[in-house]
């Protein structure tokens, strides 16, 4: 079996840093960059680039709300057409950093508040997919499993990639319990272990109730903001390797 582990990177802004994207770049396979918006800069895409590339790690565009401040994370009043226009914006500004270095952007994945608007509105959701298979029809989408976007990304003929998110806890609904609720955000490593590895051997994971919840994903996520999110992927990979599945680029599971 294959499969991916990915992890937002290049999530700090000038001199400062969210989390050690290098010592990430040697354990992930695929990487969410961020693309100046709720995170990151010109320097930071370009140097998150080159490493990847250099290390084989496939990328993708991590598209935000212009929320330094927030850090993406809170929702603002944007129009349809902003909201196609600033993602737009932030895939081609990776796409050509990626062309400088011989990478290839490969997918996208939406970050927090902008992901949660589009799958909130399903004409929102479809205009974006559009507009992302305007700019490459070979792009893939990251989502949830049942989401909007994974509908609306299908209906625009764009291929999906569902994700497991190691680091977060689910509702029986198959959503996200929300940031800022008790227990949202996993950090102990022997559950983040303990949830892969249930994952990895029967596709489920425990909810925060108790119950068992089927998930459909060949790619696991590790926010790289979570704190020592380093030693958690590390232990992600750990499992995926225990069990003797191949660590992929998204962009070549098929393959």
């Amino acid at each position: 079996m294959k499969i991916d582990l990915n992890s937002d990177m290049g999530e700090g802004f000038g001199r400062w840093k969210i989390a050690d994207d290098d010592g990430l770049m040697d354990v992930v396979s695929s990487a969410n960059i961020a693309c100046g918006f709720h995170a990151g800069d010109y320097a930071i895409m370009n140097e998150t680039v080159r490493k990847a590339k250099e290390k084989g790690v496939g990328i993708g565009a991590h598209p935000g709300l212009p929320d330094l401040m927030g850090f993406g994370r809170r929702a603002m009043t944007v129009s349809d057409a902003d909201m196609e226009s600033m993602m737009v914006y932030q895939i081609g500004a990776l796409q050509s950093l990626a062309a400088l270095h011989g990478h290839r952007v490969t997918h996208v994945s939406y970050h927090a508040a902008f992901g949660n608007m589009a799958n909130a509105d399903e004409a929102l959701a479809l205009r974006l997919t559009r507009a992302i298979a305007a700019l490459d029809r070979e792009l893939t989408v990251f989502c949830m499993s049942g989401q909007l976007t994974e509908r609306a990304a299908e209906k625009a003929g764009l291929r999906t990639r569902t994700l497991f998110l190691a680091d977060r806890a689910y509702t029986d609904q198959g959503t996200l319990v929300p940031r800022g609720q008790p227990g949202a955000v996993i950090h102990d490593l022997s559950a983040i272990r303990a949830r892969v590895w249930q994952f990895l051997e029967d596709g489920s994971v425990t909810t925060a109730t108790g119950s068992r919840l089927p998930v459909k994903a060949k790619s696991i996520l590790v926010h790289s903001d979570t704190p020592g999110s380093l030693e958690l992927a590390r232990a992600i990979r750990a499992e995926i390797e225990a069990t003797g599945a191949i660590l992929t680029p998204a962009c070549r599971l098929d393959d």
